[in-house]
């Protein structure tokens, strides 16, 4: 019997004379069976974690994506082949060494820089570019789990390495589409010095601005739009489309910005209220002969205005929630009369000073408005 009381075999013992009923006996007996179930759970035991461990190998050897073993000195120990092919090395010039020989420097220096976390962390999941023999780069997404032992104490860590090449040329293509949907140059606004750019953290993402300047209304207002949809990737580009496709229709049948965001949330509240998706947003429009700037903010960060000649920051702010939250919601317009000569209006958002350096520090508010003040005299 195990020790749950299962029958798992049977001991016999082979004599010509029955056994005595002898109390002793029959307490030999039983210890001898008990040491033959234990020798026995000892032998289906290793029997299911050799089978275990060979299932386990088919896995990892047939798998398409590469993985490696490595031990608490950060030492590779076990590799399957597919890594092998994505770093152009055989087994035993693998074996033994650090992965970070075969990342691409800015990510091998990741990989030094927070290699604790591989031991410390119950899942660690990241991209990096690792370096082919041949010199090719190979963008990839690293899980990784740590070993421990009986004691919980991390011994190594198992991870899985997937290509994200073919992947990437698609995410690429799109993010060609999408940089064409943004303005190609800024428009030569009399008056105004106006420039704009984005940098997405990934190939495509929720980031948008553009320029409006409806010259077929009476006032001829020219406006900017910066917008920011929750999140990254293709669900983030493809609102921030729809958003795009929306304003430049509405905005050639002029009226005032309030009613447009208005109207623009509606329309998106519509598609996306279930989703959980949402949009900030900021919408500035110039009124050049009156010498005003009004604005519409959709919980967007408050606009910055700097003055020069004061060395003085002020903030737009104003009420408003993200677009796409609440259909019924009515939007109001800002007016701002302090707007003169030389003062630099900017419109971000929040990954400017919400951004990181390798060692997790942000870059911060403070800086960019010291970057604002120092460049404040140059053009835009």
């Amino acid at each position: 019997l195990d020790q749950a009381g299962r029958v798992i075999g049977n001991v016999a013992v082979l004599d010509t004379r029955p056994m005595a009923e002898d109390p002793r006996v029959q307490a030999v007996f039983r210890v001898f069976a008990a040491r033959g179930s234990a020798e026995l759970q000892r032998i289906l035991a290793e029997r299911a974690l050799r089978k275990s461990e060979e299932k386990f190998r088919r896995i990892v050897e047939t798998s398409m994506d590469g993985f490696f073993l490595m031990d608490s000195r950060f030492a590779i120990t076990d590799v399957n082949q597919a890594f092998c092919r994505m770093v152009g090395y055989a087994r035993e010039e693998v074996i033994g060494h650090s992965p970070v020989r075969y990342a691409e420097s800015d990510y091998a220096a990741y990989l030094m820089a927070h290699k604790d976390e591989f031991f410390e962390e119950e899942l660690v999941e990241h991209e990096g570019t690792i370096v082919h023999r041949s010199g090719r780069r190979i963008p990839v997404l690293v899980h990784g789990v740590p070993l421990r032992d009986g004691n919980g104490h991390a011994m190594g860590n198992m991870a899985f390495v997937i290509d994200l090449s073919l992947q990437k040329r698609s995410l690429a293509l799109a993010g060609e589409v999408q940089r064409s949907l943004l303005p190609q140059a800024a428009p030569a606004v009399p008056g105004l010095d106006v420039a704009g750019r984005t940098l997405s953290c990934q190939e495509i993402g929720g980031d948008y601005y553009d320029f409006l300047w409806v010259r077929g209304c009476p006032e001829e207002p020219f406006s900017v739009v910066v917008g920011d949809v929750a999140g990254h990737g293709v669900d983030a580009a493809l609102l921030m489309a729809s958003a795009r496709a929306f304003l430049r229709t509405r905005a050639d049948q002029c009226g005032d910005g309030s009613q447009l965001v208005t109207e623009l949330n509606r329309n998106l509240a519509r598609d996306v209220s279930d989703s959980g998706r949402f949009m900030t947003l900021a919408f500035v429009r110039f009124d050049l002969r009156r010498r005003t700037l009004t604005w519409v903010r959709a919980g967007h960060p408050p606009v910055l205005v700097y003055d020069p000649e004061a060395d003085r920051f002020r903030e737009l702010k104003g009420r408003g929630i993200p677009l796409g939250v609440e259909e019924s919601y009515v939007f109001e317009s800002n007016v701002d009369r302090e707007i003169g000569p030389g003062q630099v209006v900017v419109i971000g958002t929040d990954g400017i000073w919400e951004s990181v350096d390798r060692n997790g520090t942000p870059y911060g508010m403070e800086r960019f408005c010291t970057v604002i003040r120092e460049t404040a005299r140059s053009e835009a």
